[in-house]
């Protein structure tokens, strides 16, 4: 897979290491691309300027490119950068780093960004995962739609417990698409049983949070 990063702070090439090392391709673009810099992540071609422009996507060859990576920590720049790549180059998938959560509402699809990473926000989540039990916790949110990716963990007094997870009526549209059981992640089937402490990972809307909640606790 053929991947453009925009911005190389401790973000980008973080992410530019970790997907070199699963065999893809990868570009980083940098207004500060230095000899000490490129150093950091040799097996990546890197491109210096300002991603802004025309000029220095299109040296980047990201007309070809899969997947385009706005990681800056300049929000205004994050969203700039993909709606070029999205309307201008056609890249098929956008990623865009949100760093001031007052900005979320702005990365959706009118500026071009398919997924929106909020470290803010997911930090907050993990969090909230950590200490939370019978409670409804938002790990992620996909832009430009209603769904999201959930976790609740099953309490001992849930009416769940026992029960196979085929057997229970989970809200229309809501799927089960993991269980995190003991610290290790299962490919749920109908046929496995619930158990306590389970952490369910769920694809839901947002107006099903409730119905899942329900479902979980106790009477």
């Amino acid at each position: 897979m053929r991947v453009v990063i925009i911005g190389a702070g401790g973000v980008g090439r973080s992410i530019a290491t970790d997907l070199l090392s699963k065999g893809h391709e990868i570009v980083l673009v940098d207004r500060n691309a230095s000899a000490e810099r490129r150093a950091t992540v040799p097996g990546a071609r890197w491109v210096h300027g300002d991603a802004c422009e025309l000029g220095v996507l299109a040296e980047t060859g990201i007309e070809s490119a899969e997947v385009m990576v706005a990681a800056t920590g300049d929000d205004k720049v994050n969203l700039v950068v993909s709606l070029l790549a999205k309307t201008e180059y056609g890249v098929p998938r956008t990623v865009a780093r949100v760093s001031h959560p007052s900005n979320e509402w702005m990365f959706d699809d009118s500026w071009g960004v398919d997924v929106a990473v909020s470290t803010p926000r997911i930090m907050t989540a993990l969090v909230e995962e950590a200490v939370s039990v019978g409670r409804v916790v938002t790990i992620f949110s996909f832009a430009g739609s209603a769904t999201e990716m959930v976790e609740i963990t099953v309490p001992e007094e849930s009416p769940t417990v026992g029960r196979t997870i085929g057997s229970l009526r989970w809200p229309g549209g809501c799927v089960l698409v993991g269980v995190i059981r003991d610290g290790h992640p299962l490919a749920p089937t109908p046929h496995d049983a619930v158990e306590v402490g389970d952490e369910l990972l769920l694809l839901a809307g947002a107006d099903q949070l409730g119905a899942i909640q329900a479902l979980i606790l106790p009477d």
